[in-house]
């Protein structure tokens, strides 16, 4: 379950931080408004692993879309553009 305090509470800054862990979340309410999440490390990281792979994938299905729109190249024409020799 979620920790929700006032911003006004980060004037004791280390209590939230000591309920931050992995599993759970600091969030910040401004005027009775969510407004900040305070997480480790660890989910951050998480975070941006999975919005890479979001990107990624987004890419390919662009890519695939375009292919099947105006042909595939063969694996032999892609290993020319890219200069890779046997």
């Amino acid at each position: 379950m979620p920790n929700i305090e006032p911003i006004s509470d980060l004037r004791n800054y280390t209590e939230i931080l000591k309920q931050v862990d992995v599993s759970g979340r600091a969030y910040l309410t401004q005027s009775n408004h969510g407004e900040y999440g305070i997480l480790t490390m660890a989910e951050i990281d998480e975070l941006d692993r999975y919005r890479a792979v979001c990107t990624l994938i987004s890419k390919l299905k662009k890519a695939e879309e375009r292919a099947d729109k105006e042909g595939w190249i063969s694996a032999d024409d892609v290993e020319k553009e890219l200069g890779v020799f046997d």
